[in-house]
């Protein structure tokens, strides 16, 4: 299952990412999305999950969740 994490601190690097949704199960891959021009994050990134009970379980969980002030939105990912 992909999901988007959407308004992530800028400073958060793809193993924090992977350290946040290890918590609810196996992942397959995850990526925080980096502008080409400046190499700094977009505030974004997609985390495969390795099941699909998994994933509604860290969307569930953490969707909403206050990281470093800001507070995250995970949804299902449309993006194949």
């Amino acid at each position: 299952m992909k999901l988007i994490v959407l308004n992530l601190p800028r400073t958060f690097s793809e193993n924090d990412l992977a350290k946040l949704f290890k918590t609810y199960g196996n992942i397959k891959g995850c990526n925080i999305v980096m502008d080409e021009k400046t190499s700094a994050s977009k505030g974004f990134g997609f985390v495969e999950m390795a099941l699909a009970h998994e994933g509604e379980k860290a969307m569930n969980a953490l969707n909403g969740h206050m990281v470093d002030q800001r507070k995250i939105r995970v949804k299902l990912s449309t993006k194949a």
